[in-house]
Parts: C-alpha cells; sequence; structure tokens
C-alpha cells in the first residue's frame, strides 16, 4: 500500500495563515518554523566553505531581514568568508575552526530598534536577553570591532 507523505509547508503559506488568524500574530510558531532551517543551513554553510577556503578557518555571517512583501517573515542569509566581517546590525558571526572541526560562535548583533530597546530595559532582562545586551554593548563601545581587526591581523 503506497502512504502520501505530508507536504511541508512553505515560509509564505505559515505567514499567510498566521496573518489570517484572528489572534494576533505568535512569533514562536514562525520561530520554531525558521530554527529547523537554521541548523541545515549552518551545515550548508559550513560544506561550502570548506569547498571555497579548503584547509583554511573562515567564518559564516549570517544576515537577517525582515521581508519587504511578508512583513512577519524575518529572512536569514549565511555567507562564508576568509575575513572576520565589520559588526554590525541584523548579523550573526560564527568562525569554523578547520583543524578541530568545529564551530565558534562569535557574536549576534540585533536590529537597531531591538538594540536600543535592550539597552533601555537593562535592568528588566532574562538571562538570555542580557547575553544579547552583552553583545549589544560590545557592539557600542567598540570591542566587537577590535575582535574583528585581531581576528583578521589588521592594525589598530
Amino acid at each position: 500500500m503506497e502512504t502520501k507523505k505530508k507536504k511541508k509547508k512553505t515560509l509564505g503559506e505559515v505567514s499567510l495563515e498566521l496573518l489570517r488568524k484572528e489572534e494576533k500574530f505568535i512569533p514562536h510558531e514562525q520561530a520554531e518554523w525558521q530554527l529547523e532551517k537554521y541548523e541545515n543551513e549552518i551545515n550548508i554553510a559550513i560544506n561550502k566553505g570548506l569547498k571555497k577556503f579548503p584547509n583554511k578557518d573562515f567564518y559564516i555571517t549570517v544576515l537577517t531581514f525582515k521581508d519587504r512583501l511578508l512583513k512577519n517573515v524575518i529572512r536569514n542569509y549565511f555567507i562564508t568568508r576568509e575575513s572576520c566581517p565589520t559588526p554590525t546590525y541584523d548579523q550573526t558571526v560564527y568562525k569554523y575552526h578547520y583543524k578541530d572541526k568545529k564551530i565558534e560562535f562569535l557574536w549576534c548583533i540585533p536590529a537597531r530598534d531591538i538594540c536600543l530597546l535592550l539597552m533601555d530595559n537593562a535592568l528588566y532582562l532574562d538571562p538570555y536577553e542580557k547575553a544579547l545586551l552583552k553583545f549589544v554593548l560590545d557592539f557600542k563601545n567598540g570591542t566587537l570591532l577590535k575582535l574583528a581587526k585581531k581576528l583578521n591581523n589588521e592594525e589598530s
């Protein structure tokens, strides 16, 4: 007997369903869908980096953008590069260590408005948000830029 595979919904389908619901948009529904894809995209980026930069360490930059058409959709773009990027908003950076075959999380900087919100509410943040605030403050005071320059062997 032949069984039918359940078709996974696309991001657009999930977005439209959420927009059609009478209750307000529930971010965790979209987050679950995107997190499911995130790990797979990191692995794809690692494989691309290994081909692009054989026998070398490299960086994976994840740029995050709100979709213009689907207002409740956030898209991540995974970019492999040989040098450490300059820190900026809506960016997550990893370093892949070729010899150890390990990925190292370097930083995550959210959108500018979220950075301001975190700084304004520093006393009321939960532990996850406080960890994110540390990256925001390190971005603001230049610590992340110094780290990027150090990783790139640039003069300060």
